[in-house]
């Protein structure tokens, strides 16, 4: 049975520089080029595909250009910490190795990889199941019938597996209430507000209680004063952040599900990976002669 994996790409890369350059030394080629990232990533993601056994892979790139989530709000992502010096020449390096290998690349100006990811994902899960993999909750919302998100976990080789019914179970409310339960609470890391003084909690609480932002602004009179008062103070930061917090899942891309099957280009990859010096990699990946 045909199932396809999306695979956020950036969120991997830098999972896989934290993961590996806290040790104090950063693995490098004779020529100092810095791999300890790339080197990661492929790992993780050859135990990934063993795994989940996918027979379509896509891996989803953001790109450096601002998106239209920054067109809606210039504070969008602001405040991040700079990438670290030896990560910056993995970035195209990843996508270079990810391609000898016979993966698809995309990406897309203007769009974030999880747009590409939601956009892909929803389109695909009319015919095959899909697997999404990030390291990104946003992707939660994504999560339908025949879509499951692999958050990876702490650890190599651990994952949190989200299907409707787990995620149902474990929150009290559905994969895409989570865009109205973001647009009450904020995200710290993008960097939107929110509502002022509304925390996790209390957004939780709302959600399961009235469901969506819409109809918490049509009972309002119900809420308490408090919460009244913080809502029609930032009411209309509470709608930028909806939209900010929601996966754009049209975004005019087309990649015909042929263009996505899993078939590892050996020959090509085993030159990348000498280069590269990734022998346990070559070794643990070629197919036995």
């Amino acid at each position: 049975m045909s199932r396809i994996m999306l695979v956020d790409g950036m969120s991997l890369l830098f999972r896989g520089y934290y993961a590996t350059a806290g040790y104090g030394r950063i693995r490098k080629t004779k020529e100092g080029l810095p791999t300890n990232a790339v080197h990661w990533l492929v790992k993780y993601l050859w135990h990934t595909i063993q795994t989940f056994q996918p027979t379509h892979l896509v891996c989803c790139w953001d790109t450096p250009a601002p998106t239209f989530r920054n067109k809606m709000y210039s504070e969008y992502k602001t405040g991040r910490p700079a990438p670290p010096e030896a990560l910056i020449p993995q970035f195209q390096l990843a996508q270079n190795v990810i391609e000898s290998m016979g993966i698809l690349n995309i990406s897309y100006e203007g769009y974030e990889a999880d747009d590409l990811i939601g956009t892909l994902a929803k389109k695909y899960a009319i015919d095959i199941d899909v697997d999404i993999l990030s390291g990104d909750h946003d992707t939660l919302q994504l999560i339908d019938h025949r879509i499951r998100v692999i958050i990876m976990a702490k650890g190599f080789g651990r994952y949190n597996v989200y299907t409707k019914e787990k995620f149902e179970e474990e929150k009290g409310f559905s994969p895409e209430q989570l865009i109205d339960l973001k647009a009450l609470m904020g995200d710290q890391s993008d960097h939107y507000p929110g509502v002022r003084g509304i925390g996790e909690k209390t957004a939780q609480k709302l959600i399961r209680e009235y469901g969506s932002v819409d109809e918490i602004l049509k009972n309002k009179e119900d809420l308490s004063m408090r919460i009244r008062s913080n809502i029609e103070k930032d009411i209309d930061m509470l709608l930028l952040s909806r939209k900010l917090a929601r996966i754009d899942c049209g975004v005019p891309i087309n990649i015909h599900l042929m263009e996505s099957e899993l078939r590892f280009e050996h020959s090509k990859m085993k030159k990348t990976f000498e280069r590269l010096e990734f022998r346990s990699l070559l070794d643990a990946m070629m197919p036995s002669s």
